[in-house]
C-alpha cells in the first residue's frame, strides 16, 4: 500500500513544534510592545496632569476632501494653530472636530495628533481626515406645535449642502398652519465667513399671520435678513421688512384701525445666550441666561418705524437631593420704547409689542416674557372693544367671543417656580416621565400712545396675574409634553383664562 515513509513523521512533528514556538515569540513580542505603549501613555497622562507640556503646531494636513475647499476646513481648525501647550492643543482639536461634525457636509471627521519632524522637537502635526457626504440634498417634513398661538403647523424643508465646495447650505422652507399662518423662505448659511469666528446667514421670507381671532388683524411681512452667528453664544443681524396690516372683518377696535396699512422696518439686533443646565427638557442643576437687544429705524427716512427693544431671560435649577427632585426658578422681562423726533406721541406697532399667554413651558422657553400657564394665547393685558359690525360674523367666524381686541404691552414681566420629582413607578422613571407642580405670575402694560400715563411700579406690581397647578411631564427627543391641571389664582377684567386640564408642547 502506498503511504508516507515512516521517517517523515518526526520531521513533521519537529516543524510543528518550531511553528508553535515562533507564534509564542510573536505573541510575547506583541505583549511587550503593548505594555511599552501603555507605560508611555501612562507616563504622558501623568505628565499632562502634573505640568503644562509646551508644544507648537508645525503643520495641519487635510485628507479626504474632494469637493470641499481646503480653506473651509482650515478655517474650522484655525484655533489649533494657536495652542501653546499639549493640553490646549487637545482641547482645541476636540472643539474643531465638533465644529466639523456640525457642518453637516461630512459623513465623518477625525483629527489626529502626530509628532512633528525629528529635527523640530516639541512640535506636532495635526492631521484632519474627512469623508464627504454623498447625499448633497436632504429634506424633511413634520407637524409642530405653535404654543403662543395655540395652533399646529406643517413644516417642510429642502436643503442642498456644499454645492460650491465652500461648506455652504442652501435651503428652502415652507410652513402652513391650522390658524391660516403660512411662511415661505429661502436662505444661505456660509461657515466661518472671511476668516471671522462666525457664520454668515442670509434669508428672504414671506410670512402671513392671522391674528383676527385675538386682535382683529392680518399681517403680511416680506423680509430680508443678514447676520453673523458665532459658534459660541453671540449673534448679530440686520433685517429689512415691509409689513402690511389689514382688517378683513371690518370690526377692529379703534386702536387697531389706527395701525392698519403699510410700514417699513430697518433694524439691527444682537443676542447673547448661555445655557449651562444639564438638560433643557428636565433641568436639575445649572443656569441659563439670554439677552436680546434690537434698535429699529436704521436709515435716513423719517417714515421708518423707530423703537428700541430689550429682552432678558434667566433660569436656575437647584437639585434637592431626594427623588431626583429639583427646583427651577425663572424670570423674564422685556421693554420696547419709541425713539426719534416726537417719540412721546408715537405708539409702538402692535406687531412689535409683547403678548402673554399660551401653553408653552416657561422652563424650555427662552424667548422673552411670553409664557403664563393657565391663560389663553394673547389672554393677558390691555384690551379694547371692537367696532359693532353686524356683518363681521360673515367674514370672521373665528373672532373672539369676548368682542375685544388684545393690544399687548410695551413692558412685560413673567416669573415662575417649578418643582419636579420622580414618580413612584419604576417603568415611569425609566422612561423619564415625572411629575411637577408650579406657580406662575406675569403682567404687562402699555407705555405709549393713547394709553400713555405715568408708570407706577406699585400699580404694575399690584396687577400681576398668577396661576398654579400640577401635572405629568413626558420628555421626548423632540419636545417636552406636559399634561397639567391649572388653577387661576388672580386675573383681571377681560383676561382670558382657563381653569382645568391643559396640554403643553415645548421644545
Amino acid at each position: 500500500m502506498p503511504g508516507n515513509p515512516p521517517f517523515s513523521q518526526p520531521d513533521s512533528a519537529e516543524n510543528h513544534e518550531e511553528g508553535e514556538e515562533e507564534e509564542e515569540e510573536i505573541k510575547d513580542e506583541k505583549v511587550r510592545e503593548a505594555k511599552g505603549q501603555i507605560k508611555q501613555v501612562h507616563k504622558l497622562v501623568k505628565r499632562l496632569s502634573g505640568e503644562q507640556v509646551q508644544i507648537r503646531v508645525h503643520d495641519v494636513k487635510i485628507k479626504g476632501n474632494t469637493r470641499t475647499k481646503d480653506s473651509v476646513i482650515e478655517a474650522e481648525v484655525e484655533e489649533v494653530k494657536n495652542a501653546k501647550t499639549m493640553q490646549e492643543l487637545v482641547q482645541a482639536a476636540a472643539k474643531a472636530n465638533a465644529r466639523l461634525q456640525s457642518m453637516g457636509i461630512f459623513e465623518s471627521a477625525t483629527i489626529t495628533l502626530d509628532a512633528g519632524p525629528p529635527e523640530l522637537p516639541d512640535t506636532a502635526n495635526v492631521i484632519v481626515e474627512v469623508q464627504e457626504s454623498d447625499k448633497p440634498f436632504s429634506g424633511d417634513i413634520g407637524i409642530f406645535s405653535k404654543p403662543e398661538a395655540h395652533a399646529w403647523t406643517v413644516e417642510g424643508s429642502l436643503k442642498s449642502r456644499n454645492w460650491l465646495g465652500y461648506g455652504e447650505t442652501w435651503d428652502g422652507t415652507g410652513t402652513y398652519g391650522w390658524d391660516k399662518t403660512s411662511e415661505m423662505s429661502a436662505g444661505l448659511h456660509y461657515p466661518r465667513f472671511k476668516g471671522l469666528p462666525a457664520s454668515l446667514m442670509a434669508r428672504l421670507s414671506l410670512l402671513t399671520d392671522d391674528w383676527i381671532k385675538y386682535s382683529s388683524y392680518k399681517e403680511r411681512i416680506l423680509g430680508l435678513s443678514v447676520g453673523l452667528d458665532s459658534d459660541e453664544n453671540h449673534s448679530l443681524s440686520y433685517s429689512l421688512k415691509w409689513r402690511s396690516l389689514t382688517d378683513p372683518s371690518h370690526g377692529a377696535s379703534r386702536a387697531i384701525r389706527r395701525q392698519l396699512g403699510h410700514s417699513l422696518i430697518s433694524s439691527v439686533a444682537s443676542s447673547y445666550k448661555i445655557d449651562q443646565r444639564d438638560s433643557q427638557l428636565r433641568p436639575t442643576r445649572g443656569f441659563a441666561f439670554a439677552s436680546k437687544s434690537e434698535i429699529a429705524g436704521i436709515g435716513p427716512d423719517s417714515r421708518l418705524v423707530r423703537f428700541v427693544r430689550q429682552e432678558l431671560d434667566f433660569r436656575y435649577a437647584i437639585p434637592l437631593g431626594f427623588y431626583n427632585a429639583a427646583l427651577n426658578i425663572g424670570f423674564s422681562a422685556g421693554i420696547i420704547l419709541p425713539w426719534g423726533k416726537g417719540f412721546k406721541d408715537r405708539s409702538i406697532p402692535i406687531s412689535d409689542r409683547f403678548f402673554m399667554g399660551g401653553h408653552s413651558s416657561p422652563i424650555c422657553n427662552l424667548r422673552g416674557p411670553l409664557s403664563l400657564l393657565g391663560f389663553r394665547s394673547r389672554g393677558v393685558g390691555p384690551t379694547e372693544a371692537r367696532r359693532d359690525n353686524s356683518d363681521s360674523s360673515k367674514t370672521d367666524d373665528a373672532s373672539d367671543s369676548s368682542g375685544r381686541d388684545t393690544l399687548g404691552g410695551d413692558i412685560a414681566v413673567t416669573s415662575f417656580a417649578d418643582l419636579s420629582f420622580d414618580l413612584p413607578l419604576k417603568v415611569l422613571r425609566d422612561s423619564g416621565i415625572h411629575g411637577h407642580c408650579f406657580v406662575c405670575a406675569g403682567n404687562l402694560a402699555i407705555l405709549t400712545g393713547d394709553y400713555y400715563r405715568p408708570f407706577s411700579f406699585r400699580e404694575f406690581g399690584s396687577s400681576f396675574r398668577s396661576s398654579a397647578g400640577a401635572g405629568i411631564v413626558i420628555p421626548t427627543k423632540l419636545a417636552r409634553i406636559e399634561i397639567n391641571y391649572c388653577q387661576i389664582l388672580r386675573q383681571l377684567d377681560h383676561d382670558r383664562a382657563k381653569r382645568g386640564i391643559q396640554f403643553s408642547f415645548s421644545s
